[in-house]
This record gives structure tokens, sequence and C-alpha cells, in this order.
């Protein structure tokens, strides 16, 4: 079955603190964005890859592309108003039958082991999703001030979120509420459920200062 990627990166940088969207920052010499779809390169050179910029970046991410002779092949989709509707987008691209990862454009550290995984699960299980656990201490807001929860109740939701492409579109077929805040929360909407697997602690979404600096040290332990 054909893999297709989604990669979303749409960004203004407004948390870094940066004139520069956040997916054209370098880390290594190199673009963040670029880095990211190495990544699922690595794992599939066959993977179909769909980037999803707003068309107002799309000149100067032509023209990043020809200053570091990047060549990986890809197509690129026009962002939208929302995550929601940049996702819808991308999909416009996907034929059937096929299974479709959606990733952060600034997550370059998912592992391939990871992408593999949730690709293989996929197959057996529609909708997929990585996530890790919870090392902090968790508190809930409640009417009379927090109170402490069983952390290993909760998980930290990562990319790729991986879908029967049908079964994606189907549910970016509904309409959009603001309580769509993953791809997972559009499928489970239509009342599909999700399966669980593990995904990598390096597998950061850079959206800080500090995110930054973790990264600029991933990126030499990596050699990516």
């Amino acid at each position: 079955m054909t893999e297709y990627v989604l990669i979303v990166a749409g960004g203004r940088g407004l948390r870094m603190g940066t004139e520069l969207p956040k997916q054209f920052l370098s880390i290594g010499g190199k673009p963040i964005l670029m880095r990211t779809m190495e990544a699922f390169y690595a794992y599939n050179p066959d993977i179909q890859i769909i980037v999803v910029l707003p068309h107002c970046q799309q000149d100067f991410w032509a023209e990043l592309c020809a200053k570091h002779c990047f060549v990986l092949p890809h197509r690129v989709a026009d962002g939208g108003e929302t995550r929601f509707h940049s996702v819808k987008n991308g999909l416009a691209l996907v034929s059937e039958p096929a299974l479709v990862g959606v990733h952060d454009g600034v997550r370059p550290f998912v592992s391939q082991e990871v992408i593999a995984r949730c690709y293989r699960q996929a197959l057996l299980r529609k909708a997929v999703i990585p996530v890790v656990d919870i090392v902090e201490t968790v508190r809930h807001l409640v009417p009379e001030g927090s109170v402490t929860v069983n952390r290993n109740d909760y998980k930290l939701v990562q990319t790729p979120q991986v879908f029967d492409a049908s079964l994606l579109k189907k549910a970016y077929s509904q309409s959009y509420v603001p309580e769509f805040t993953d791809d997972a929360s559009v499928v489970e909407a239509m009342g599909q459920s999700v399966a669980l697997v593990e995904g990598n602690r390096e597998n950061v979404k850079i959206t800080t200062p500090s995110d930054l600096k973790i990264a600029s040290v991933l990126v030499e332990e990596w050699s990516i």
C-alpha cells in the first residue's frame, strides 16, 4: 500500500520570538523542515512527501531548496486558516488506497523505528498515534485551586499520526470545531478508536528558544 506523509509547516515563530518562521530556522547548518523530511525519506525512499506551507512562504521555501541544493522529491500544498484546514488541503493530493501520516514540520528527531511502528500498526488498526510517558508531576486545575492527578493515566502525544487514507479523508469532511487539536481528535469525533504506540522522547516539537538549544545538541548526536 502506498505510504504518504503530510508534513504540516505553517508556524510563524511567535513563541520562538523570531521573524523567520520556525520551520525555516537552521540547526546544524540546515533548515529544520529539511531535516524533518529527510527522516521520512530515510525510513522509506518511496514515501510520498507532501509539505503543507502557507502560500506566502512557498517562494521562500523554493529559494531555500536552491540554496541548500535540496532535491528530495516532494509536493507542496497550500496551508489553511488552521491546522485542520491545512491537513484537509494536503489530503486532496493523496490517492487511495493508502496509509497517510501527518507530522509536525518542526519534529526532525522522530526515529525511523517510531515511523515504521506507526505505519505498520496503521495497516492493522486504521488509526495510530505515538505517545510517551509523562515523567513530571501533573496537577489538574479545579475551581478551588488544583489537585495532583495520577500521571500514569495520561500520555504526551507526538506525531506522525498515521491513518488509513479513506478514514482520514472521511474524518476531514466534518465541519471544523475548535476542539480539533490534532488528527486523532478529528478521527475520534466520528467514533473511530485510536491505537497508541510507543514514541521516542527525542521527538520534540521545536517551538521555543530552549527547544532550539536542545535541538542543536541532538543534531550532533544523531548526525543527521
